[in-house]
């Protein structure tokens, strides 16, 4: 009999106590109760009969907790895609005169903070509350880029501005935009994570030409400064519309999870994968200038990567309440790797490197819907957000070292002062060939929940 994906319906803490030994999955539509003990698993023809009714499915309140939940992740997503423009301009100026793969390292180093502190984040929203808690992160995401003005001249102060402060503020807001959707949706939950999402694609479209309408017009230190003051008029308000259906502090982190095969595995896709994600819009900038074309249209470029993560989004929630999470990830990575094998190294003009970028950006939004939405079909609601927490803590080391990685390759082979696409084939097939592998992981997480290709799960 295959492994099965494990739901838990949400009740009081006792009942989440005793989560550790059963487990009840209607992920495909067939209901296995497992028991950690023994590891053994038992067919079971019905589920639980509160294991739907504990969550609404919607309601005004929980769409209002969806829209406030986009609105956050609309500047955690869109600033970090925004830094491929920001990376650009600060090499291009003046102010501190560092190598691409340095720069690239600060940017790495706020997203792999997202990540890194997740499971802090759960901690501080048990104590306090996820409405409070994303509001004093809201105000460290604020103070990053409003820091970052005073330290463009300080390679260490960017580290600690751009890359930490951002990050950290970053981390609680995502955290909560995985995890709070959970408590409010079951039947609909990919639908609703895509719409959250959907708020960073838009970021990621409308914040890279902001950026670069607001360099050429204000300069460099301005431009960081009113990003910080809109996060902060713009990110408090919607901290307040946040709403926990059950307490935070029933939430936990279920270690056992990675006993489970396809658990883990999804866990290694993640790790894997992330070395390749953010590589596009950190590099595309300076790709375009290396081909000739302008700073406004790399900037358009990385907004079009942007547009299309938010179109990858909202049809990736779609598909997963149509065709299964685990479904829709491996499409996702599968077109991912295509895109920068086949697409990118070609890209020797403005019409391929379009499409490349429409493509990957499609491909790059799925992700970070199906990603959470797989997690939290393999964990239910009880353990979702500490297993999200668990999940993209793996995500670390490929948020930290993978642009710099490429940085270091594109500086080796004397692409960043080069006018061919040559020499950036290097870092190319390098998260290619990670996106790849990634794939397999997904592969393998897959049909060890079931074998039937053609089965939604």
């Amino acid at each position: 009999m295959s492994t099965t994906a494990t739901i838990t319906q949400l009740g009081d803490s006792n009942e989440l106590g005793a989560l550790s030994q059963d487990r009840q999955s209607t992920t495909s539509g067939i209901h296995v109760l497992r028991t950690q003990s023994t590891g053994d698993t038992l067919e079971n023809d019905q589920p639980p009969a509160d294991a739907v009714e504990a969550i609404p499915d919607g309601g005004r309140e929980a769409w209002a907790v969806v829209s406030a939940s986009g609105f956050l992740i609309f500047w955690t997503n869109g600033y970090t895609t925004t830094w491929g423009v920001l990376q650009t301009a600060i090499l291009q100026s003046s102010y501190v005169k560092v190598d691409v793969q340095t720069l690239s390292f600060v940017g790495s180093l706020a997203l792999a903070c997202i990540v890194a502190f997740g499971m802090l984040s759960v901690r501080l929203m048990r104590i306090f509350g996820a409405k409070y808690t994303c509001v004093a992160a809201v105000t460290l995401l604020s103070l990053g880029p409003i820091l970052t003005s005073f330290t463009l001249n300080n390679i260490g102060g960017l580290f600690c501005t751009a890359g930490v402060l951002v990050g950290l503020g970053s981390s609680t807001l995502y955290t909560a935009g995985n995890s709070l959707p959970v408590q409010w949706f079951s039947s609909k939950l990919g639908t609703a994570n895509g719409l959250v999402k959907v708020g960073g694609g838009i970021g990621a479209t409308v914040l890279p030409i902001g950026a670069q309408g607001l360099i050429d017009a204000i300069g460099l230190p301005w431009t960081f400064r009113v990003f910080g003051f809109l996060m902060l008029a713009t990110g408090i308000p919607s901290a307040l519309l946040l709403k926990e259906r059950a307490p935070t502090g029933t939430a936990r982190l279920d270690w056992s999870l990675l006993k489970n095969v396809p658990f883990l595995s999804l866990c290694l896709a993640g790790a894997v994968s992330t070395f390749a994600l953010f590589v596009p819009p950190f590099f595309i900038p300076l790709f375009a200038n290396s081909i000739g074309l302008s700073s406004s249209t790399g900037a358009g470029l990385v907004a079009g990567f942007g547009l299309s993560t938010t179109i990858g989004r909202m049809l990736s929630g779609i598909s997963c309440d149509k065709i299964g999470a685990l479904n829709t990830l491996a499409i996702t990575m599968l077109i991912n790797a295509i895109s920068m094998l086949a697409i990118w190294p070609v890209s020797s003009s403005l019409a391929p490197l379009v499409l490349f970028a429409a493509i990957n950006g499609a491909g790059n939004g799925s992700f970070f819907v199906a990603m959470p939405t797989a997690i939290a079909a393999l964990s239910g609601p009880g353990l979702a957000s500490g297993a999200m927490s668990i999940g993209t803590s793996f995500w670390t080391p490929g948020y930290l070292l993978g642009s710099p990685i490429a940085g270091i390759l594109i500086t080796s082979t004397g692409a960043a002062s080069s006018s061919s696409i040559e020499p950036y084939r290097a870092a190319i097939f390098y998260a290619g060939g990670v996106s790849l592998a990634g794939l397999a992981f997904v592969f393998i997480s897959r049909f060890k929940v079931d074998m039937k290709v053609l089965k939604k799960l």
